[in-house]
């Protein structure tokens, strides 16, 4: 009997960069200083400075533990992620009850495994019978959905999920191999705040515990800026060059922020030719330029003076719903920013 699919809009725009000419990248784009988050160079432990605890906010979520115990934080729990290469930030977590590294991604909207991972998990496309298969669509792909009987991340339970499988999910060997996307639907279920910096995530487990993380970052010297979330469940939020006023996705996915080639033509932003590519999401590739952008702002804070990348991206991530989008803010310039992305508060803090 025929089957019936049931689709779901869904996005991801988080893109790879392909390992030739890495080093050349990283130089183009002015690197130097930059950790293993930003492409190649090892991450360094760092510290935030501490001040004190202000009434009712959680100071932890802001500062770096010294220890090797994870912060306690009533009402939430804490998890730790880990850089590896192209600036992935990867949680390791069960699923089923068998370990898997999946990438932290907020331009992808769900739990997304690659297909032959998956079925070593357990997770296979659902069906009744022969009368119901239920699929996803993903940058105009229809993806089987399975279901994830039990995902966990340290002492962190996040019960069981709907999974879209992909047999394109981009990974390398060693510490950088990933078996999937963990996406919005779980980050923004739990409330998650993520460190990019202190390469901590917490997640709320009481609902009913309000927080306002904006007295403590102002006091931190961190720039509120919001976050807007899309009819597509994208998040963006507003940035200028020039005083031109534009948008950014915001993308723990994408390991390079990178801006679309017309509006620096627009601008008279001259680019430099690189030997490296971008592989997106959808299949598409593109070679990508670097420029120097001495003016961007993101909200009210003033970005220090810097390399980006520039390319001509894909119309499925420049239009996201109705939300024009110029460029993807991805984790090289999320991590220098200290950012910290809070989805209970609809914020993004940068330093």
């Amino acid at each position: 009997m025929k089957a019936m699919r049931r689709r779901i809009a869904l996005q991801s725009t988080s893109c790879e960069i392909h390992r030739s000419g890495l080093f050349y990248f990283a130089r183009a784009l002015g690197l130097r200083t930059r950790p293993r988050v930003a492409l190649t160079l090892r991450c360094k432990a760092t510290s935030m400075l501490m001040l004190s605890l202000l009434a009712g906010v959680p100071f932890s979520i802001f500062g770096a533990s010294k220890h090797t115990s994870l912060p306690q934080l009533s009402g939430y729990k804490a998890v730790r992620v880990h850089y590896g290469p192209l600036n992935k930030m990867i949680m390791s977590v069960q699923i089923n009850g068998q370990r898997a590294n999946l990438l932290v991604d907020t331009g992808a909207s769900q739990l997304i495994l690659d297909a032959n991972a998956a079925e070593s998990f357990g997770v296979r496309p659902s069906q009744r019978g022969l009368r119901y298969i239920r699929f996803s669509q993903i940058n105009g792909q229809d993806l089987p959905v399975g279901y994830a009987q039990n995902l966990t991340a340290g002492s962190m339970n996040f019960g069981s999920s709907p999974v879209a499988l992909r047999s394109s999910i981009h990974s390398d060997t060693g510490n950088g191999h990933v078996d999937g996307v963990l996406g919005l639907d779980i980050l923004l279920g739990h409330k998650a705040v993520i460190n990019c910096r202190t390469k901590l995530i917490f997640f709320k487990l009481d609902q009913a515990r309000q927080m306002n993380l904006s007295s403590v970052a102002a006091s931190e010297k961190f720039t509120r800026i919001p976050l807007r979330r899309g009819e597509n469940g994208a998040l963006s939020v507003p940035c200028s060059i020039h005083g031109q006023p534009a948008r950014l996705l915001v993308d723990t996915g994408a390991f390079v922020t990178t801006f679309d080639e017309t509006l620096f033509k627009s601008l008279g932003i001259a680019s430099e030719p690189t030997r490296v590519s971008a592989h997106f999401a959808s299949g598409t590739a593109q070679h990508i330029g670097a420029a120097q952008i001495k003016d961007l702002k993101i909200g009210n804070f003033k970005v220090p003076p810097e390399k980006f990348g520039v390319t001509a991206l894909p119309n499925f991530a420049l239009q996201q719903g109705s939300t024009r989008i110029s460029g993807i803010l991805g984790m090289d310039t999320l991590y220098i920013c200290h950012a910290i992305i809070d989805l209970d508060g609809m914020n993004l803090f940068l330093k």
